[in-house]
């Protein structure tokens, strides 16, 4: 005890903020940066070994030249925003391509795709038929059965259908 008085205590009360995974704060930057540069983003992974994989399109599809110009400059925005990776993948999407946004059902319309429900509707979590399209945030699909209309938030994943013509050549 120093002057009479004893050991001083301090106490931080600091608001409860949510932390932003890697993941969000990627999808976030990504989203901002590939637009500009002529591409989408198609879908993202990120593991915890610090590898970061980048699916991106554009509408005449992407190339080795446009993967590795992402990749180039995804390797200098990552530097400049510190965000750790160890290994980064930038590829297209591939033939089978998924469909994660409302407006990809819009584009890709008359393609075939396989989906995956979140639940059961009318007894199937899976269908397979021709996407014809939206209609306001419900995704219309033909299948044998007739055109479904399924609400867009009971996707959990979705899928086109690889159309290969082997006698192309």
């Amino acid at each position: 005890m120093r002057n009479g008085l004893g050991t001083a205590h301090f106490f931080l009360a600091l608001p409860e903020v949510p932390a932003l995974t890697m993941a969000t704060t990627l999808d976030e930057l990504l989203q901002r940066t590939l637009p500009p540069m002529g591409y989408e983003l198609v879908d993202l992974e990120s593991s915890r070994g610090g590898l970061v994989r980048v699916f991106i399109d554009k509408p005449e599809g992407v190339d080795v030249d446009d993967c590795a110009r992402v990749s180039n400059h995804l390797t200098r925005l990552f530097a400049v925003e510190n965000i750790d990776f160890d290994r980064l993948e930038v590829s297209s999407p591939g033939l089978d391509r998924p469909l994660t946004k409302l407006a990809d059902y819009v584009r890709f319309a008359g393609e075939e795709a396989e989906l995956k429900l979140t639940a059961p509707i009318d007894g199937a979590k899976r269908i397979k038929g021709i996407v014809r399209g939206t209609d306001g945030d419900n995704v219309k699909v033909e299948t044998a059965a007739g055109v479904k209309t399924l609400p867009f938030g009971a996707i959990g994943r979705a899928r086109l259908v690889p159309r290969i013509d082997w006698r192309k050549g």
